[in-house]
């Protein structure tokens, strides 16, 4: 072979080993901008997916409120509130003949000994009882009459749509034979209004009752409940003095008032109910599982967070390497353990835990121990802050460990010891990167379904702050456990379909301002770093 050919061969190796390692580059940078455009593509999917499916929610709900309205239900509503407040009176005076009976029982008398002194005060509770039954009976008859008239409203609308539908698919004669009902939803209205004078003849009397009897409270002879009492009254004469609004209210309502998007959004936001299935109105507020979701994650952060963040501070700067190879494999398997396995352990044994424990005499100078539910917004927030842990732990410890050594060595070499050290140099330095740590913890907690799902005692309502520590204790429910509880069960298309995807659309906007509030930390880090 001669030189040229040699040099020939050389330059054409020299080009095809070019191009190949050309073609490695671009097939790697193709690998990972793919992986990188895959995942775009998911997002966007999924965004589009919870967009389409919720879509449609504010104008299905719109509709249902104005029928609601339109119907009449809305202004038997007002009268169902007056009667709900009666109700509670009652309820406040049964109390006290409880806490009565209670008493005596204590005390050892015997059963007729003890209705002997219950006898002294019971025609009053049974008067009292007596003024608000033809109140209740009145709602009734007018509840009865509303739900009619949405019902045949329902009704006759379905009818309709079908007998379209049947026309447009050529079928004429069956169409024919669809009979459909005009109904005037007006007319039942009409029949409500026409009915007022009544409700504020029974207002008056009820109002006469309340105040004559009260005038003439029954002594029982014990201080606390003869206490009680009073307050009662006092109950009683400020419900009399609130009848005159309920009555201004009625007369001040207008069936035709109209019902805008914005009341159908200020009711999801806002709203205080989820009400589904319900033979009256469905209600969907998303303030209750809201609420619910918060104070469990709130929870579970209280106690991940110092564990955490506290962990990852010993095994970085604390801990020997004997003991960091045995503590950070232990506290990042628990990352592990599937979510079904611990709202298990959850309901056989932490939430029966905790409903014991409760009772012991340690606890017993406390007011809300011992408690009487095993799953509660506590049990869960518990288990939440055992599944936020490793991602927390993981995170800040590399933060921490991110922090040049020559920060720490320079604090040494000033004479500053190794806790001045950690908690003024490494800390403050890695702050960003641990507050980024706990944002994502946070929404590992905020999206997990199964725990909450088993452990949150599933209570739709707004937890009760005002009772302090006590709230921890109470049932809740939550975004993510009313998706996974009532999915799987409504009907493709319906306004209950549509309001849990809504739901998830929340999730999922709260998700990416968390990952993006935490991204912006990091960046913020990094250029503080650079």
């Amino acid at each position: 072979m001669t030189k040229e050919a040699e040099t020939n061969r050389y330059d054409l190796h020299s080009r095809s080993r070019r191009i190949l390692g050309l073609d490695k580059d671009q097939a790697l940078k193709g690998l990972f901008g793919g992986n990188a455009l895959v995942s775009i593509i998911v997002l966007a999917l999924i965004t589009f997916f919870l967009f389409k499916e919720g879509a449609g929610f504010f104008g299905q709900y719109r509709h249902e409120i104005e029928l609601y309205r339109r119907s009449g239900l809305e202004y038997v509503e007002i009268m169902k509130e007056e009667s709900s407040s009666y109700t509670e009176l009652n309820r406040y005076l049964n109390s006290i003949k409880g806490e009565h009976a209670t008493m005596l029982k204590e005390q050892g008398l015997s059963f007729s000994e003890a209705k002997a002194e219950l006898a002294s005060y019971e025609d009053f509770i049974y008067d009292f009882e007596d003024l608000g039954y033809p109140l209740s009976e009145y709602v009734l008859e007018m509840n009865e009459i509303a739900i009619g008239a949405r019902d045949m409203y329902v009704e006759s609308a379905n009818y309709r749509e079908h007998r379209e539908n049947l026309l447009a698919l050529g079928r004429d004669e069956e169409a024919a034979e669809v009979e459909v009902l005009d109904v005037d939803l007006s007319l039942f209205v009409g029949m409500l209004k026409e009915g007022e004078p009544d409700f504020l003849a029974i207002n008056d009397k009820l109002a006469a009752g309340i105040e004559r009897l009260t005038s003439d409270l029954p002594t029982i002879g014990v201080a606390k409940l003869d206490e009680k009492m009073q307050r009662f009254r006092q109950l009683a004469l400020m419900f009399v003095a609130e009848m005159e609004g309920y009555e201004t209210r009625l007369k001040e309502w207008d069936s035709q008032a109209p019902v805008g998007m914005g009341v159908a959004f200020a009711s999801f936001v806002f709203g205080k109910d989820w009400v589904t299935n319900s033979s009256i109105q469905d209600w969907y507020g998303i303030l209750p599982l809201f609420t619910g979701s918060l104070l469990v994650a709130s929870i579970a952060m209280v106690i991940a967070i110092p564990l955490g963040v506290g962990a990852a501070i010993y095994i970085n700067q604390v801990a020997t390497p004997a003991e960091q190879n045995f503590i950070k494999p232990y506290i990042e398997f628990i990352s592990a353990i599937p979510s079904v396995v611990i709202g298990f352990f959850g309901i056989a044994v932490f939430g029966e835990f905790v409903r014991r424990a409760s009772g012991w005499a340690i606890f017993s100078g406390f007011d809300i121990f011992p408690i009487s539910e095993r799953l509660t917004a506590f049990t869960a927030g518990c288990l939440l802050a055992l599944m936020a842990i490793p991602t927390i732990f993981t995170l800040a410890e590399d933060a921490i460990n991110n922090v040049p050594k020559a920060f720490k060595e320079a604090s040494l070499a000033m004479g500053a010891t190794r806790l001045q050290t950690t908690m003024r140099i490494i800390v403050p330095t890695s702050l960003s990167g641990i507050i980024s740590a706990i944002l994502l913890g946070f929404g590992r907690v905020i999206g997990e379904t199964m725990v909450v799902l088993l452990c949150a005692g599933n209570r739709i309502e707004i937890p009760d702050f005002t009772n302090g520590v006590a709230t921890f204790f109470e049932p809740v429910h939550t975004m993510t456990g009313i998706i996974a509880q009532e999915l799987g069960e409504v009907v493709n298309g319906s306004i209950h379909y549509r309001a849990l995807f809504m739901v998830g659309m929340v999730l999922f906007l709260l998700s990416l301002l968390i990952n993006y509030l935490a991204q912006k930390i990091v960046l913020k880090y990094q250029i503080s770093r650079g």
